[in-house]
């Protein structure tokens, strides 16, 4: 069943699909849930012997399953409402982000295909890429600055297949024109795929501006409380979601476990609440940020600084909850500053009701060759901060006593230098 279209921009009947949707309370067994229970269960009973019944003839919706790899009620409901929210036709729930993406990437490559992706990705994806497809499955793989539509462009050739993209990127929060790179994927006959695990359903929804397939970490915005691992993809071609179906089912087997299923549904429901808290917080501390003397750059799509401000604007409903910024000074001021922090826990991951702190050169990043960082610029001295939910002026505080911090160290390290003399 597909979910009803959403108009673009309309707030309020996403944050009614956010809790209901993929959830109505079957009172045909007398108990009426309001929410999907967690279906523990690995097997179902059936009624009898069927020759004429085979795995394609099932069907969730009308409550037919036979094994939880293949089918499970609470993870089917997740993916009802993962597909509404995306404005998609079919999502599949993965048991992490990172195969999701393998297994949507897989479905859409073979030997001897290309993919032009983005330079500024995940680390863990511009490995997958190099290091599974790449190096192992024979898939040509071209990094670009995708920012440039031109670039992306002059890197497709007669055998690209796929587009991936971020955006924003992790971690210096770029962005490319999604309209601008389906259209070019159309006119080479690829596929485009997008990450929207920064911004999520709420703020951006790479389908209705061309995209053919989108993916999520769900464990980030999706989920919010940072206690569910877990991945998806969502798409409304139906013959590329049967080729990601049978993959995260039967060639892979990878599907997203009952209970994680409930958690990101049970996450879902506030979903909208959280985002804007997170933007409205992000946005207060990116201008903080900017303002601040020890600050070199400060990357958010909602300063009119960033480069591609009006981008963001036009193909986002809001900035987001994550930014990155530049210390002026060096690794020994950085070690000093995340020390000095209590509200900002230095924790990789992002998306969740706390503040997060990370140091992508030596965290996130840390699988990239310095030579390829340095060439991102991925600093030693940049932090990524996924901002949460809290008072934001308990944030700032925070900030501004970790600054103070810093510098008092500093205007004490010659005095000790004397004294030890």
């Amino acid at each position: 069943m597909s979910p009803e279209r959403l108009s673009e921009g309309d707030r309020s009947r996403f944050e009614t699909l956010s809790v209901t949707y993929g959830e109505e309370p079957d009172l045909s067994n007398g108990m009426g849930d309001v929410t999907v229970p967690i279906h523990l269960a690995s097997t179902y009973a059936v009624e009898g012997i069927d020759m004429d019944t085979g795995l394609d003839d099932l069907d969730p919706d009308q409550d037919q399953f036979l094994y939880t790899r293949l089918s499970n009620p609470t993870r089917h409901a997740l993916e009802k409402r993962l597909a509404a929210l995306e404005d998609g036709d079919h999502a599949m729930a993965f048991a992490s982000g990172t195969s999701a993406i393998v297994s949507t990437v897989m479905a859409a490559v073979e030997p001897g295909d290309h993919i032009v992706a983005f330079e500024d990705l995940y680390g863990g994806t511009n490995t997958m890429l190099k290091e599974l497809f790449r190096d192992k499955l024979n898939v040509g793989v071209d990094f670009v600055d995708a920012a440039d539509p031109e670039e992306v462009a002059e890197a497709m050739t007669e055998d690209t297949t796929l587009l991936w993209m971020e955006t924003p990127t992790n971690p210096l929060l770029r962005l490319c024109d999604i309209e601008a790179m389906a259209e070019i994927a159309d006119e080479f006959g690829a596929l485009l795929g997008v990450d929207n695990t920064f911004m999520g359903p709420y703020f951006q929804r790479p389908l209705q501006l061309g995209a053919d397939v989108v993916v999520h970490s769900t464990t980030k915005y999706l989920n919010g409380h940072s206690d569910s691992l877990g991945g998806a993809a969502i798409t409304s071609d139906d013959e590329f979601a049967e080729e990601i179906g049978f993959l995260q089912q039967v060639g892979m087997g990878n599907v997203l476990a009952p209970f994680d299923a409930y958690m990101v549904l049970r996450g879902l429901k506030t979903l909208p609440l959280r985002m804007r808290q997170h933007a409205h917080n992000a946005s207060e501390v990116a201008s903080y940020l900017e303002a601040h003397d020890r600050v070199k750059t400060v990357h958010f799509p909602g300063l009119e600084s960033h480069p591609q401000y009006e981008l963001a604007s036009q193909q986002m409903d809001d900035y987001g909850g994550v930014l990155s910024f530049e210390l002026d000074g060096d690794l020994a001021d950085v070690e000093r500053f995340v020390a000095n922090l209590d509200e900002f826990t230095l924790a990789v991951s992002l998306g969740g009701v706390e503040s997060l702190l990370e140091h992508p050169a030596s965290m996130t990043h840390s699988p990239l060759p310095e030579e390829e960082r340095e060439a991102l610029g991925i600093t030693e001295t940049l932090l990524r901060v996924s901002v949460g939910i809290e008072h934001p002026k308990d944030l700032l505080e925070d900030l501004e006593s970790a600054f103070e911090a810093i510098g008092a160290e500093s205007e004490d390290a010659p005095e000790t230098a004397a004294s030890m003399d």
